[in-house]
C-alpha cells in the first residue's frame, strides 16, 4: 500500500512538471513571436509581423489581441483590426489602451458615432483623461458644434493650463463663440508658449 501511495505521488509530480514545462515552452514561444513581430514592424512589414503573432494566437490573450489590432491597423486592414481590438476590450473592459486602439480603425472607417461613444466610455471611468477630452473637443470643433467643443477644451485647459494644444484650440473655440476677450487672452498665452505661433497670431489679427 505504501508503495502504491509513493508511486501515485511520483506520478502526480511528473504530471505537474510536464504541465509546467509545456506551459513554459508555450510562454517562451509567445515571447519569441512578440520579439519577431517587433523586428518586422520596424522594417515596415506589418503583415508578416501579424503572421508571427497568429502562429501563437490565443483568443483569451489580451496582449496578443491588442498587438494584432495594432498591426492590422498599420497594414490598413481596418475591419480586422477593429475585430481584434474589440476582443481585447471584451477581455479587459476597463482598459483605456484597448479602447484608444479600437478608435484608430473606427476613425479610419469613418464610424464617428462609434468613435465618440468610445471616448465617452473612457471618460466614464476616467473623467479627467486629457487625450479623450481633447480629441472629443476636436471632433465637435470639426463639426462646428463649438458649444460642445468648449466643454471638452475647457476641461483640458483646467488640467493643463499651459499646454499648447489645449490653449490654442480653446482660444479658437472662444473665438468661434464670439467670446473675443477670452480668446485674446488665450491666444496671448499661446504666444508665451510659442512666441511666433502662426495660428495664435492669425487669431489675434482677426480679433483686431
Amino acid at each position: 500500500m505504501e508503495f502504491l501511495v509513493k508511486k501515485m505521488k511520483t506520478s502526480a509530480i511528473i504530471v505537474i512538471l510536464l504541465f509546467v514545462s509545456v506551459n513554459m515552452f508555450a510562454q517562451q514561444a509567445v515571447i519569441n513571436a512578440f520579439k519577431k513581430s517587433y523586428e518586422l514592424e520596424k522594417k515596415g512589414d506589418f503583415k508578416k509581423a501579424a503572421e508571427e503573432m497568429k502562429k501563437v494566437y490565443d483568443a483569451q490573450s489580451y496582449e496578443i489581441n491588442l498587438r494584432l489590432g495594432w498591426l492590422d491597423y498599420q497594414a490598413g486592414l481596418f475591419t480586422e483590426s477593429a475585430s481584434y481590438y474589440k476582443k481585447a476590450v471584451t477581455l479587459m473592459p476597463y482598459s483605456e489602451e484597448a479602447k484608444f486602439g479600437l478608435i484608430y480603425p473606427k476613425a479610419a472607417l469613418g464610424k464617428w458615432d462609434e468613435v465618440i461613444n468610445l471616448y465617452n466610455k473612457i471618460l466614464v471611468n476616467n473623467p479627467n483623461n486629457t487625450t479623450a477630452n481633447y480629441r472629443l473637443g476636436l471632433i465637435y470643433y470639426g463639426h462646428k458644434d463649438y458649444s460642445k467643443a468648449y466643454k471638452y477644451f475647457n476641461k483640458v485647459v483646467n488640467l493643463y493650463p499651459f499646454g499648447y494644444d489645449g490653449l490654442l484650440m480653446f482660444a479658437w473655440t472662444n473665438f468661434q463663440l464670439g467670446k473675443l476677450r477670452e480668446a485674446k487672452v488665450l491666444f496671448n498665452k499661446v504666444l508665451m508658449y510659442s512666441p511666433n505661433d502662426k495660428s495664435a497670431l492669425e487669431g489675434l489679427n482677426l480679433i483686431k
